[in-house]
């Protein structure tokens, strides 16, 4: 048929899962612009929405934009939350009914994230308690469902993806926000995602999404073309712990989402399981303290009326662990001295108590769970572009959610607390609409490089997987509203960097018109982005060349100075030609070339450096990043 463009496989993907808006310096009282924000439609392609939730009320709201021509799929819609659609066109059959309806909670968080109105006394279960907000609070939200629960497992369907895609481009959405992701990486020709928001990307809609859950094993970043915005999870300064009492006077704290009341007297504690991982779990446990290591030995000791549990487990490092039941968990090094105190104690007991809040001066960290860069089909664009908060973010939920992934938690609360790249994403989604308020005719490039060059530099002593696990940095709203400068990469841009790899055909399926990539391919590391990345050949010397040019969006007549920042440990050169930019009026562009050369690599090192354009007023940071 002459309108079918390309045909394949159809993947299954996974969902990517108060505080961290005034960590981030982004308050209550910050510029704003209301009408021009009202007027702005976020879509949000995930599980669902629960309507009902108070942070879509749409008290004061005014009618949708005239732009919209959305529509209310079997919910009732209002003035906040002005559209709704659903998909599933997979063949298994689903454990839900078909409906936007969000049963699993996701969506609703991810949602209230971006643009949730300000909800007073939002807390879980009494944790975090505070004003619940998104970034752009006057913003519209449009839900677009694509993941589902199906009798065997939770799924988002590819196909699905493109037919949302084309819904949202149609109904007016001025952006998308997808917590989405696979844990394999495909060709940009094979992925419906990047397909997708290479269209959205040509009606001027910028595409965030989120990295993905995978890490900390390498090359595990997904959604990582380079038109889309890749975003990490990271911590903010705010962590919630438990504290465990033992008998003997010790006590011990771990990352913990215990909203239970604390205990009132000291239990008996029971091990959960032998030497040999069999669990010893029976009817005596009722009434105890049970230490665990395995996820089922927790479930088992909710299903016989355990106490409470003590969770041995390395897994929550850097985010809090829910709980059916009352508990805490703690890092198996801990664990350990709980489990000895347990045999060698003739009647072992703790008290277990509800979890708290505390600073953590270390913020930000990017969370283990994080994926890595590269990107195995495009090792020389550096991926993920920017990390925002993603560990332990309180946000609206669905009352048809369970609150924990334990089947038998029958609770339900109007909000949640939960980490993944899930809940970055839709916080770099908010303040990319939030810049989008400022600069209504701003590309979809020029947000994203406002985003990356204002970033604020992570070290890699905490992160030693640096950019490769951060990108440019730690989001910073205010100072991306004034970026100085701005690295655009227009439509064709895109494509000379699809010729450089793909045929003329496959180049054609993703941008949905007819090329010529005759000598028109751009290398990857010639793409004018605003982070410069490359693998070099280990062993050997290396010199490589990085073409660039930027835009004016700060003063008119304006001069920038570049400043190197480079390795204090390695003799990395850098030079940057010219070094000294003269504009003279707003949008003017203006090119230069950074040449890095060194020594030998080994096979794993990695180099950070940076250039950073200055002109007294604005700072315009670029990751220069090698690696072997």
């Amino acid at each position: 048929m002459d309108n079918v463009v390309a045909v394949f496989p159809s993947r299954s993907f996974q969902l990517q899962t108060t505080r961290s808006w005034d960590f981030l310096g982004f308050p209550t009282t910050i510029k704003r612009l209301p009408e021009r924000e009202s007027n702005l439609i976020v879509g949000v392609f995930d599980t669902g929405i629960w309507p009902e939730s108070e942070s879509f009320k749409d008290e004061g709201f005014g009618p949708p934009p005239r732009k919209w021509k959305g529509i209310c799929q079997n919910i009732t819609c209002n003035n906040k939350l002005i559209g709704a659609r659903f998909y599933y066109t997979g063949d298994i059959a689903l454990a839900e009914e078909r409906s936007v309806l969000d049963i699993n909670g996701h969506g609703t968080h991810t949602a209230s994230t971006v643009a949730g109105m300000e909800v007073e006394n939002a807390n879980f279960f009494g944790l975090a308690k505070g004003t619940a907000r998104g970034a752009v609070p006057s913003a519209r939200i449009a839900a677009y469902k694509v993941c589902w629960k199906t009798i065997t497992h939770d799924t988002c369907e590819e196909q699905d993806f493109l037919a949302a895609f084309e819904d949202a481009i149609n109904d007016g959405v001025d952006m998308m926000s997808i917590s989405i992701g696979s844990n394999e990486t495909q060709p940009y020709v094979k992925d419906t995602l990047a397909i997708g928001a290479f269209r959205a990307m040509k009606r001027g809609i910028l595409t965030s999404a989120a990295a993905g859950n995978f890490g900390p094993t390498p090359s595990t970043v997904t959604n990582g073309a380079p038109w889309i915005l890749t975003v990490a999870a990271s911590t903010i300064d705010r962590k919630l712990v438990a504290k465990v009492e033992l008998g003997n006077g010790r006590t011990f704290m771990g990352n913990t989402i215990n909203g239970f009341p604390t205990q009132e007297s000291f239990f008996p504690i029971q091990l959960g399981e032998d030497g040999n991982h069999n669990h010893l779990i029976d009817n005596s446990t009722k009434g105890k303290n049970i230490f665990a290591h395995a996820t089922l030995t927790v479930i088992l000791a909710d299903d016989v009326g355990a106490q409470g549990v003590i969770w041995s487990n390395d897994a929550f490092i850097f985010q809090s662990c829910p709980l059916p039941l009352p508990g805490a968990c703690m890092s198996t090094r801990d664990g350990e001295q709980v489990k000895n105190y347990t045999e060698e104690t003739k009647n072992p007991t703790g008290k277990i108590h509800q979890s708290i809040g505390i600073h953590d001066p270390k913020a930000p960290i990017v969370a283990d769970f994080s994926s890595r860069g590269p990107v195995k089909i495009s090792p020389d664009i550096l991926k993920p572009d920017i990390t925002a908060p993603g560990v332990d973010i309180l946000a609206a939920y669905s009352l048809r959610a369970n609150p924990t992934p334990f089947p038998n938690d029958k609770r339900h609360s109007p909000f949640n607390i939960i980490s993944g790249t899930s809940m970055a994403c839709p916080h770099a989604t908010g303040v990319a609409l939030y810049l989008k308020t400022f600069y209504p005719s701003w590309s979809p490039s020029a947000i994203k490089s406002a985003l990356m060059t204002t970033a604020s530099p992570i070290s890699s002593k905490e992160n030693p997987d640096a950019e490769f696990s951060y990108g440019s940095g730690h989001i910073n709203p205010l100072k991306a509203l004034n970026p100085g400068l701005v690295y655009m990469t227009e439509e064709n841009d895109y494509i000379n960097f699809l010729c450089n790899i793909l045929s003329d055909e496959e180049v054609e399926a993703i941008s949905g018109e007819k090329v010529n990539c005759l000598n028109s391919s751009t290398s990857a590391k010639d793409l004018n982005y605003p982070s410069m990345s490359v693998k070099v050949a280990p062993l050997k010397p290396f010199s490589v060349v990085f073409p660039r040019t930027v835009t004016n969006v700060g003063e008119a007549n304006s001069t920038y100075t570049a400043s190197i920042q480079s390795p204090s440990n390695y003799k990395l050169n850098i030079s940057v030609e010219p070094n000294v930019l003269t504009f003279k009026s707003l949008d003017e562009k203006l090119g230069f070339k950074v040449k890095v050369s060194g020594g030998p690599l080994e096979v794993g090192d990695k180099i950070s450096a940076s250039v950073v354009w200055l002109d007294g007023k604005h700072s315009v940071r670029s990751p220069v990043f090698i690696y072997a």
